[in-house]
């Protein structure tokens, strides 16, 4: 039986990823699926529209057998941070492939660029001499993989894939890659195609455009009456203007706390608050995640603090999924969370409190996130 993994923020469940799924089954029609999924923030720093609970029901609904959490320390970095958890996550759970969605149709390049990465030690000399001309880091890496290699990979899935590989490549881990072509542009927010972007969706609920032909009917009755406005923007402002200094946060580097409390009071929402802050070093998504952490107090001290993976959280699963927990249990060699303990583990207490600020925000799971179990579906 195959073990399948993937790393997915659902942020909604779309025909996308059921179409990635019913292709997994396709190939491999006695396979297991792992799914490593991101909670109530996603890597881009956004707010995710379905709460993390019903996010894992929808997935054991469409043909996921185990949902596993990437906390949220994990889940709002870059994505090599990203990936590294993400993988090690799965790589626990024993997956031997790793499915993913990408812009490419040759995996060959990305695995070639992962390797110069991870094998030339010519390559971060190169990004660092980028680095030091003030671009931002994602321009920096394609500048130095385009001289050592003559190509450039620039496009969201295809960078996420690269990160994944050199986790793969750097621990040695025996996991082999699916690689399947997104049939859609992350960019385009315009489409009405069957199958359409995450963001594209996000777009159509913000302006009340019926999505019920772009997703699952599980995905549709909980967003078709839901409102995604947020506080986000008002508790930002609150924050920010109310800490003498925002250095201590995460990503908030040197020199940015001015520009940050400058920018607040003249922009409106989020959107123009991190286009006021964007520069040639910093992009958009490193602001989104920045902002992110300000609101959720995550301190440079504390992510230097947590060395490593101090739990596997497992948010559900079906029974095939619970016959094949039950048979690795002993071979795992992080901990499964069985008791919700805030004071055991740091990684959990910065999880409650990312929490409460999304129950504030958005949609309280409060009460869901400390004594929900696992979800079992019934098949």
């Amino acid at each position: 039986m195959k073990i399948i993994g993937i790393v997915a923020e659902y942020n909604p469940f779309h025909n996308g990823h059921k179409y990635q799924i019913d292709k997994i089954k396709e190939k491999y029609k006695d396979s297991l699926i792992v799914v490593c999924m991101s909670s109530t923030f996603t890597q881009r720093g956004n707010i995710s529209i379905l709460n993390k609970w019903d996010k894992t029901k929808i997935a054991l609904n469409n043909g996921i057998d185990i949902v596993i959490e990437l906390p949220y320390l994990y889940s709002t970095q870059g994505s090599d941070i990203f990936a590294k958890y993400s993988i090690k996550l799965l790589n626990e759970l024993k997956i031997d492939t790793l499915c993913f969605g990408s812009e490419s149709d040759n995996i060959d390049d990305i695995v070639n660029n992962a390797k110069i990465q991870v094998y030339n030690k010519n390559f971060d000399i190169k990004v660092k001499e980028y680095l030091n001309d003030g671009i931002n880091y994602p321009t920096a890496l394609n500048n130095a993989l385009k001289e050592l290699n003559g190509t450039t990979i620039n496009t969201p899935n295809d960078l996420l894939a690269l990160s994944y590989i050199k986790e793969i490549l750097k621990n040695n881990y025996n996991i082999e890659l699916l690689n399947i072509k997104r049939t859609n542009d992350y960019h385009d927010i315009l489409s009405n195609d069957k199958i359409i972007s995450a963001s594209n969706i996000r777009n159509k609920l913000l302006n009340n455009i019926d999505i019920k032909k772009y997703v699952p009917i599980d995905t549709y009755n909980i967003l078709k009456n839901k409102k995604i406005d947020t506080k986000y923007f008002e508790y930002l402002k609150y924050k920010i203007i109310s800490e003498d200094t925002l250095e201590k946060y995460l990503d908030v580097d040197e020199g940015l706390n001015k520009r940050i409390k400058d920018s607040i009071n003249k922009s409106n929402d989020i959107e123009e608050l991190i286009q006021n802050i964007k520069t040639k070093r910093y992009t958009y998504n490193k602001i989104s995640r920045m902002l992110n952490h300000i609101l959720c107090s995550l301190t440079k001290e504390e992510n230097k603090s947590i060395k490593d993976l101090e739990y596997i959280r497992i948010l559900g699963f079906n029974s095939k999924g619970q016959k094949y927990l039950n048979s690795i249990k002993k071979d795992i060699s992080t901990p499964i969370l069985n008791k919700y303990d805030t004071n055991k583990y740091k990684t959990l207490n910065i999880e409650k409190r990312a929490t409460n600020i999304y129950s504030l925000i958005y949609e309280d799971i409060n009460t869901q996130e400390i004594k929900n179990k696992p979800i079992k579906s019934t098949d």
